[in-house]
């Protein structure tokens, strides 16, 4: 007899994206009790009781005025596929269950692999595990002992350092928040060099022109990666010289959370080198996850939907609006810019420390965030959002900057 909780229920499927696509205004829910129920409820009283708290509650990442962190809106066609995603539960891991979500996967590697210089690569469920799998293969296949990377590194590849025992050499950086390639040391044969295409703080660049002088470099393109598909492509020069890089799709590729990708310049030696066999496995396991999901179907369906020149279009945008406020902040002798984005991250501050809190107060919830560097706290938009209203934003900067000026 088949349970009906596992049966598709149109009713309730339809209930759940009607209320989707509806403004369900916030603080009107019921909260969830503190007390595991003993019994279960119907699933249209779930849907009822747990519409507030998920639609309501959460950031509005499509916003005109989201721009505060690396989180993109995530398109239409991903909201539809998630839904078969969900209803299927394929696993990865093994083939027989999920033969066209491994073809989709690696449909999406091998288009966008050869656009870094890569020969292939596999999907994991973020860049942290993507920067793990990269410096786990460095260390099995390069046998290096040592991971260099700038002080301005994410913190996962510190974390990825502590898993696989390897230490760590912080580099220094410039004013502008890129390694200092002077400060290397001479001698990097046995060590992994880190270079960051988009830092986390500022989104910059390090110096691509330095790889291949340790015996693997590996590039965190996590956030600034897909500008390869863009006018901006020359930003990345060298990229395609690297040993792996990691990417995160669910930033400048607007995927649901958690997506991402490692590609290796020679995947076959990197794979071989990080896989695994077990007597109920038909295939070996290659990377960190054991089971996991269709992320690739995702991925797919984007890239159908968008096409590389819908891909270019909206990142391209996001680069325009980052510049617009940049040109803004860099214009105005109440406010101090970082320095010129590179990758849509915009750093700054007003002229007047004391005006830090009045500032952050006055702009629209949601829309900025902040970082300290070198103990300074310092304003930081990002433009992940293609949907951005950076007017409207620089409207209401303007706004508080004339009453800071009244005070």
């Amino acid at each position: 007899m088949m349970d009906e909780k596992f049966l598709p229920d149109k009713e309730l499927l339809v209930k759940a994206v009607s209320l989707l696509c509806e403004e369900i205004p916030a603080g009107r829910a019921d909260r969830v009790s503190s007390n595991f129920p003993v019994d279960g409820m119907d699933s249209s009283e779930v849907i009822d009781l747990l519409a507030p708290q998920i639609l309501a509650d959460a950031a509005k990442l499509g916003a005109p005025t989201s721009i505060a962190h690396m989180d993109p809106p995530t398109p239409t066609i991903t909201w539809a596929v998630s839904l078969w995603n969900a209803a299927l539960n394929q696993n990865l891991l093994h083939p027989a269950t999920a033969p066209f979500a491994l073809e989709a996967e690696k449909t999406v590697i091998k288009w966008l692999a050869p656009l870094f210089g890569m020969t292939g690569g596999h999907m994991t469920s973020g860049s942290t595990v993507a920067n793990l799998t990269a410096l786990w293969a460095a260390r099995e296949q390069a046998n290096v002992e040592q991971i260099v990377m700038s002080d301005k590194t994410h913190l996962s590849l510190e974390k990825a350092a502590n898993i696989l025992g390897l230490p760590v050499l912080k580099i220094g950086t410039g004013s502008d928040g890129k390694l200092l390639v002077n400060k290397l040391p001479d001698d990097l044969s046995r060590s992994v060099l880190v270079l960051n295409a988009g830092t986390t703080s500022t989104g910059m660049i390090d110096p691509l022109e330095a790889i291949g002088i340790a015996k693997w470099t590996h590039v965190d393109g996590a956030w600034a990666a897909p500008m390869i598909f863009t006018k901006y492509a020359e930003r990345l020069k060298g990229i395609e010289l690297a040993d792996s890089i990691s990417i995160s799709a669910h930033k400048w590729l607007f995927q649901p959370k958690d997506s991402a990708m490692v590609l290796f310049r020679d995947n076959e030696s990197a794979s071989n080198s990080i896989s695994f066999g077990a007597d109920y496995l038909n295939e070996p396991n290659i990377g960190v996850l054991g089971s996991r999901g269709a992320k690739g179907v995702l991925l797919l369906a984007t890239i159908l939907s968008f096409g590389k020149r819908g891909l270019a279009q909206r990142i391209e945008g996001c680069v325009r609006n980052s510049e617009i406020l940049s040109h803004f902040v860099a214009n105005d002798m109440r406010l101090n810019l970082f320095a010129n984005p590179e990758t849509a991250v915009v750093v700054w501050r007003p002229s007047e420390p004391d005006y830090f809190d009045l500032v952050l107060n006055g702009l629209p919830e949601g829309s900025v965030s902040t970082t300290r560097l070198d103990g300074d706290l310092w304003f930081r938009n990002v433009f992940a959002n293609p949907s951005a209203d950076v007017e409207t934003y620089l409207a209401r900067l303007e706004e508080i900057l004339k009453k800071s000026s009244t005070l």
